[in-house]
């Protein structure tokens, strides 16, 4: 594989010049193409090779943290035919949502990609709420979010449209059927050579079909949805990343049965409510009882959506509650290191060894 190759991959200039230092070294600049439990597929100037990240990538934030799909990593030769991941290269966007239950952790989706493409389903599975939790993941990660509508063939209702536009507040909405072809042509039109694309949504709403119609051939495996509630299988297993006709880099992803926000600006995904929060009397209004409340006299007229207000306060919360728990977890984590530490000096003095 040519460095051309690379470049096709989203290599630049920006990039090149943080591998500086490694390549003076003899390392390989390589991208994460998908990532199972066993390891990783890396793509590299030498091809694609199975790779295994160095235990100290997850023990040591210096060295980038664990590799996710779409990073750029360097890598060298290991056994077996295989590369070794010594570091990540400097990511410019990253796709995280919070591990699930009670952890206060990131779990980084996706990373260096241009645009989320937010897919979600017409058929009774629509949710504009589950939305609104896309947007922001979407806002945070640094890219530029994109809804794509699918299952228009099973559209039942045209006020889901309308739903879906005032939940987007200015995010281009596509509306697309994997059946009959509609609007797949809307999506194409995203895609140009070297940028990276991302298909984010549960399971269920098409996004492997989305895939393998935009390619023009099966490039993901599909199946047939549950006949009790139309969801999907979880055909797709793991992040993989795609070449498309034309150069277009796509990344195609498990559904997600939950999204927990990680972190972001909530007024991002909701620019409407931000607007009308600019218009109060008090520049610290918290929109219950003050006077001149423009969010307040929006809802007692309807033009604020009660259950849009709600889901807005909601993630507000939660972002609150995954900060105040990340920073009694990172303090935990430095307590335990400097116990570690004086532990190690203790014992160095005790032997007669410089700490």
């Amino acid at each position: 594989m040519s460095d051309a190759s690379l470049a096709d991959l989203g290599w630049t200039d920006e990039l090149e010049a943080a591998f500086t230092t490694y390549a003076e070294r003899g390392f390989l600049p390589a991208r994460v193409v998908a990532e199972h439990r066993g390891g990783y597929y890396v793509r590299s100037a030498l091809g694609d090779r199975l790779a295994h990240a160095r235990g100290r990538l997850r023990d040591d934030e210096l060295w980038g943290g664990m590799p996710a799909v779409g990073d750029w990593v360097v890598v060298c030769d290991a056994p077996g035919e295989r590369f070794a991941i010594e570091a990540l290269l400097p990511r410019r966007t990253k796709v995280s949502r919070k591990t699930p239950w009670l952890k206060a952790e990131e779990h980084i989706l996706v990373a260096n990609v241009d645009i989320v493409l937010i897919v979600s389903g017409l058929d009774g599975d629509f949710n504009p709420r589950r939305l609104e939790r896309y947007l922001v993941a979407a806002w945070d990660s640094g890219a530029d979010p994109v809804i794509v509508l699918t299952k228009l063939d099973l559209l039942d209702d045209p006020d889901k449209l309308v739903e879906a536009e005032l939940v987007a507040a200015g995010v281009p909405v596509v509306s697309v059927s994997n059946v009959t072809g509609e609007g797949i042509d809307d999506v194409r039109a995203l895609l140009a050579p070297a940028k990276t694309l991302v298909l984010l949504g549960s399971s269920g709403t098409g996004k492997s079909t989305l895939a393998n119609r935009l390619a023009g051939r099966e490039v993901m495996a599909t199946g047939e949805l549950r006949k009790g509630d139309g969801r999907g299988r979880h055909t797709t297993r793991h992040r993989q990343l795609l070449v498309m006709p034309g150069g277009a880099i796509l990344i195609d992803t498990p559904g997600l049965r939950e999204l927990q926000v990680w972190e972001g600006d909530v007024d991002s995904a909701f620019s409407d409510i931000a607007e009308l929060a600019a218009q109060c009397r008090f520049n610290d209004c918290a929109h219950t009882t003050e006077p001149d409340c423009a969010v307040q006299e929006a809802l007692a007229a309807g033009a604020l959506d009660e259950d849009r207000w709600a889901s807005y306060l909601r993630l507000q919360r939660e972002l609150r509650a995954i900060e105040a728990r990340s920073s009694h977890r990172i303090q935990r984590e430095l307590k335990s290191r400097w116990r570690a530490r004086a532990r190690e000096t203790r014992r160095a003095r005790r032997y007669g060894h410089k700490p």
